[in-house]
């Protein structure tokens, strides 16, 4: 009869064991994919660094002379009635429009600018209430002269039939295309000038443009009559117009890269 095995001693079976389980997780590393590394890398696509500006302004400006003016002329009447002033103040101008379209203002270019029937009160008695004495007709319209030369004539010949009023008068250009690209160049020439010269004193160079806007300002002050014109006055001559020149101007504003 053969005898039984002697059973493993427990120290020699937890030898075993600890073995068993190396194998088998040496076998696991290598039948398994290899696990990515999880460092933490900071990657420069370029959009991750602060960009390096230098924001200028700069104003471009361009003399030109106008070649159109508006000119407010109107009449304005009172009377003792409402209906007698209205009726007074159309008839009279009706003869101004007249007048100035025979001075060779188109249709197109009238407008009426302003329509008035007002009453008229006497505050002169003092502690007393204001007397009603008649009614105001005012008209007038804002003519678009295009030909700057014929403004005094314009002015002349609707005075002699009958307009009250010139409140005032504007010239302008009335195709600011052409100066304002000219100014636009001259303005970002300058931008361009200033940029390059802040650059050489920080000893960086400008190497592109970030962003650009514009503003275009081309405000003619009108030119106001101090006094009004009477109806029946004698002009004695021609009124003196001065056309003078109107400046176009344009500003940018411009964010530079440098580098």
């Amino acid at each position: 009869m053969n005898a039984s095995p002697t059973p493993a001693a427990p120290a020699d079976r937890t030898r075993w064991l600890v073995i068993g389980a190396l194998i088998g997780l040496a076998v696991a590393i290598v039948a398994s994919p290899a696990f990515p590394e999880r460092t933490s890398i900071a990657v420069d696509d370029g959009t991750s660094a602060a960009e390096h500006t230098v924001s200028v302004t700069a104003t471009g400006r361009v003399t030109v002379r106008p070649d159109v003016a508006d000119v407010r002329i109107g009449v304005s009447v009172t009377r003792e009635t409402a209906t007698e002033a209205r009726d007074v103040g159309a008839a009279q101008m009706a003869a101004v429009v007249a007048a100035i379209k025979a001075a060779g203002v188109a249709d197109r270019d009238l407008q009426t600018s302003l329509l008035s029937l007002q009453p008229v009160y006497d505050y002169s008695v003092s502690g007393s209430a204001p007397r009603l004495t008649g009614y105001q007709m005012t008209n007038v319209v804002t003519a678009t002269v295009r030909d700057v030369e014929t403004v005094a004539a314009v002015i002349d010949d609707a005075t002699r039939a009958g307009a009250t009023t010139i409140d005032s008068i504007a010239f302008r250009v009335d195709d600011p295309t052409a100066p304002e690209n000219e100014a636009r160049k001259l303005a970002m020439a300058e931008a361009k000038r200033r940029a390059e010269a802040l650059a050489a004193e920080a000893n960086v160079r400008v190497v592109g443009v970030v962003s650009i806007a514009e503003s275009s300002g081309n405000v003619t002050p009108p030119v106001y009559y101090e006094k009004a014109l009477a109806g029946d006055a004698s002009l004695g001559g021609a009124t003196n117009i001065q056309v003078g020149t109107n400046e176009v101007t344009l500003s940018v504003s411009v964010v530079y890269l440098i580098d």
